[in-house]
């Protein structure tokens, strides 16, 4: 794999996982289905997805070449970044009208 497919790889990757926690309404994407699911789940997943899309850009930097070492503001515009792509989750989620059915 080049280093441009890793880029995309990544970058497809964070934008599912930012937008799965809004998607589903199980507790950690696989227990038991909570209708509303509480806000701090969701918060909960949105860090593990981002630790778990994180880890993924690690091992694809380590496989591509030498990695390198980051410092905190890294993490926090990454971190950044991916809370602005899960955006549509959250509009989906919280802002848009929901239909009652009778």
């Amino acid at each position: 794999m080049d280093q441009t497919a890793a880029v995309w790889l990544v970058l497809l990757a964070a934008v599912l996982a930012a937008n799965l926690p809004y998607f589903s309404n199980r507790v950690l994407l696989v227990g038991p289905r909570r209708s509303p699911k509480a806000v701090g789940w969701r918060l909960l997943e949105l860090v593990l997805l981002a630790l778990l899309t994180l880890g993924l850009g690690f091992l694809l930097e380590s496989k591509l070449g030498q990695r390198q070492p980051q410092g905190w503001e890294f993490y926090a515009a990454g971190f950044c970044l991916f809370v602005t792509l899960g955006f549509p989750g959250f509009v989906w989620c919280y802002l848009r009208r929901h239909r009652h059915e009778p």
